[in-house]
């Protein structure tokens, strides 16, 4: 599939910045990050732990930056895993990662990691920027990959780029640890809507709100990443609340963005972004509608959202799942059906749920599971870019003022 909207056609609103070509991240240490004190709210869990195998997976994983996400997801902890090798561009961050996650092989760089053969799988947690190009490079050398969010960050093209080489790899996985996917509230709504509990959803929100205080310094990056983008290049946190749920799309969108209060601060970035928030309103592949938002306004940190069906909705933001799901008598009935399948099941001894509601244990554990029984992640390559991609079109409405914008989709093959 090729975007009607190509590169150029941004470029002619705001210059693409210089994207990084390198793993790693910023030197040095920053701000403590919000999402890191976000746990499971839930004490009950569904089913208990069983082992696909009893076989270990070799794993490399790379990058050590700002939120060292390489150790923050229980490779290290998890029974099927075996840290075959870490890598970070640069050395003392290399050495950290080896110690934390006690491995003694380490590699200057994820293109010298890739060629080890011994290694089966690769965690990209680089910079965003690289994420889509270094995930092509792990598929490319026979490996499965995992990666942090965003799927990409910056060129469109990236992102055909990503889908040919997943098709051209079958039998790899490829999975984006998309954390939202994993919160107590956004679990249960997945499976009350695949069970039928909410019919067709009419209307849905996403919201992704970065707290900042605003005194508080910026969240450091490798060449400065964070600063030269845009919110809506980085959505899916807010994107999974309909994408994650559903598993379907959004089609077009228009957004509006949010300036700076004070004038004197709103001076163009790298790509020409003035914005500090962007909010859009989505058409669903379902016929809804949906409102996302990215933001770094002062308040309670949000990976947050809720859902409005034909039958039944869902707001777990501010409830307990037990609590959060209100509808007609049909609806509560399936949910009622679907007993304690709406928690998420008991981890492997040892794996830990982690921050980000409490996502971390439970991403790796599925990216495990999907290489022991080759199954599906719970985010494939096009329920990435299905979350990403409107992110990239949504920012190119802002700047237009509005002007709605056809989505490209990106559907399964049969």
């Amino acid at each position: 599939m090729k975007n009607e909207l190509s590169r150029r056609a941004f470029c002619g609103t705001a210059a693409l910045a210089a994207m990084a070509s390198t793993a790693g991240l910023v030197q040095g240490a920053g701000p403590k990050i919000a999402g890191f004190d976000q746990h499971s709210r839930e004490s009950q869990h569904g089913l208990p732990w069983q082992p696909k195998s009893d076989r270990k997976i070799r794993v490399g994983l790379v990058g050590y930056g700002v939120c060292q996400f390489s150790a923050q997801f229980e490779f290290q902890n998890h029974p099927n895993v075996e840290v075959a090798a870490v890598s970070d561009l640069f050395p003392d961050r290399c050495a950290a990662l080896a110690k934390r996650v006690k491995c003694s092989k380490t590699y200057p760089s994820l293109e010298e990691l890739v060629k080890d053969d011994s290694i089966e799988a690769v965690f990209v947690a680089t910079d965003a920027p690289s994420h889509a190009r270094h995930c092509i490079e792990v598929l490319n050398h026979g490996k499965h990959v995992c990666t942090a969010v965003p799927a990409f960050r910056g060129d469109i093209e990236d992102a055909e780029k990503l889908l040919e080489c997943v098709k051209k790899n079958r039998g790899l996985i490829y999975a984006m640890f998309e954390t939202s996917m994993f919160h107590d509230d956004l679990y249960a709504m997945q499976r009350i809507y695949n069970a039928g509990g909410f019919g067709k959803i009419i209307y849905s929100e996403g919201e992704y709100c970065h707290t900042r205080k605003p005194k508080d310094p910026p969240i450091g990056s490798y060449k400065d990443w964070r600063k030269n983008g845009c919110p809506m290049w980085y959505p899916t946190h807010a994107t999974a609340y309909y994408v994650g749920v559903t598993g379907g799309s959004f089609t077009d969108v228009s957004c509006q963005g949010v300036l700076s209060f004070d004038k004197a601060k709103r001076v163009p970035n790298a790509i020409g972004n003035i914005f500090s928030g962007e909010i859009g309103l989505f058409h669903t592949s379902e016929g809804g509608i949906s409102r996302m938002m990215v933001c770094p306004a002062y308040g309670k940190y949000l990976e947050a959202g809720r859902v409005r069906g034909e039958i039944g909705g869902f707001d777990g933001t501010y409830l307990d799942v037990k609590s959060a799901y209100t509808g007609i008598d049909e609806g509560r009935r399936i949910v009622k059906n679907l007993g304690t399948s709406i928690y998420k099941p008991a981890l492997p001894p040892g794996v830990e749920a982690g921050a980000h509601g409490g996502s971390h244990g439970y991403l790796c554990e599925d990216f495990v599971n999907a290489i022991l029984t080759s199954t599906r992640p719970a985010v494939d390559v096009y329920d990435a870019l299905n979350m990403t991609v409107p992110g990239w079109f949504a920012h190119l409405s802002s700047v237009k003022d509005g002007e709605t914008f056809k989505i490209p989709q990106y559907k399964r093959e049969a």
